[in-house]
């Protein structure tokens, strides 16, 4: 019997990069059309080791701590109308003179997946919407073990890969990679089937990922369009714990009007809760407030 084929999508990426933020709709939609066929991985590749040695010509970003939040919450705002991923520009504080740099970031990620790779990706997510959507200075290491906390982390463990060096010496290792494959901008994606593999550079339509997915793997690896429903929807949310209305859209295929109207009918019914966050909101699952995890030894109110 032939080895069922599967779709590597490898992204490289960093958990402040604004146009991965905004990607993040895409990549929902092809873990939902694709199903079990594709897995979606990451490898950090550092966006900026020290702002006051960095320059983006394209949106005047670099040199001076404060200046280059303001020239940033600018940009993000800006993109944040195009690709639909909330964004607070208010109180934006990315990088300081004692926080110049993203790395700190992209290790602590590392220190995670280092235990547990469905968590680290579950902490990648948590830093890009406290980053993007709530302002927070993630480069802080006191932010980054209340985000680990928040998700499941075992803090002890954590802490440890964080001061040890391991994590750090993993990060390089990525970096590496990062150079191996020419990347000198994020996102970028890997999109490997076997031993085939293509580069995609730059911020990529779910249409562009197919027309690769198709030209590599032929009719052996087929996307299916989930059924438009009150249950798909949730499951969609269930699955993936918080996301976006424009998450909602991209990856079940609504319309603006179809996704608002979803919401407010399950909202309505008290099956989901919305958080402000920036020019935006989440949505969750709402949560029964006696409910307790056994295995995290979380309760929730």
């Amino acid at each position: 019997m032939a080895e069922k084929k599967t779709v590597e999508i490898i992204e490289f990426t960093d958990p402040v990069c604004t146009w991965c933020w905004g990607s993040e709709p895409i990549l929902r939609k092809l873990e939902t059309r694709y199903g079990d066929q594709l897995t979606v991985k990451y490898v950090m590749g550092g966006l900026v080791k020290d702002i006051r040695e960095f320059y983006d010509s394209n949106n005047d970003i670099g040199g001076d701590p404060e200046r280059s939040n303001k020239q940033i919450a600018k940009h993000w705002v800006e993109a944040s109308e195009r690709h639909g991923m909330p964004v607070k520009g208010e109180g934006f504080c990315l990088f300081s003179e004692d926080y110049p740099s993203t790395y700190p970031q992209n290790i602590a990620y590392k220190a995670v997946q280092m235990e547990n790779a469905e968590l680290a990706d579950r902490f990648l997510r948590r830093m890009r919407e406290a980053s993007a959507a709530e302002a927070k200075q993630i480069s802080k290491q006191e932010v980054l073990i209340e985000l680990a906390s928040e998700v499941g982390v075992d803090i002890a463990k954590f802490i440890a890969r964080l001061t040890d060096g391991t994590a750090e010496d993993a990060f390089n290792n990525d970096l590496q990679t990062t150079r191996q494959y020419r990347v000198h901008g994020f996102p970028s994606y890997l999109v490997r089937i076997g031993e085939k593999e293509v580069l995609l550079r730059g911020y990529q339509t779910f249409e562009a990922f197919r027309a690769v997915i198709k030209t590599m793997a032929g009719d052996t690896i087929n996307d299916s369009v989930p059924q438009k429903s009150e249950e798909s929807v949730l499951n969609f949310i269930k699955k993936f714990g918080r996301v976006t209305p424009v998450e909602i859209q991209v990856a079940l295929e609504y319309s603006n009007e179809e996704t608002q109207e979803i919401i407010e009918k399950l909202k309505s019914q008290k099956l989901i809760k919305l958080i402000s966050a920036g020019n935006g909101f989440f949505v969750e699952c709402a949560i029964n407030p006696l409910s307790c995890d056994s295995d995290s030894g979380f309760c929730n109110r």
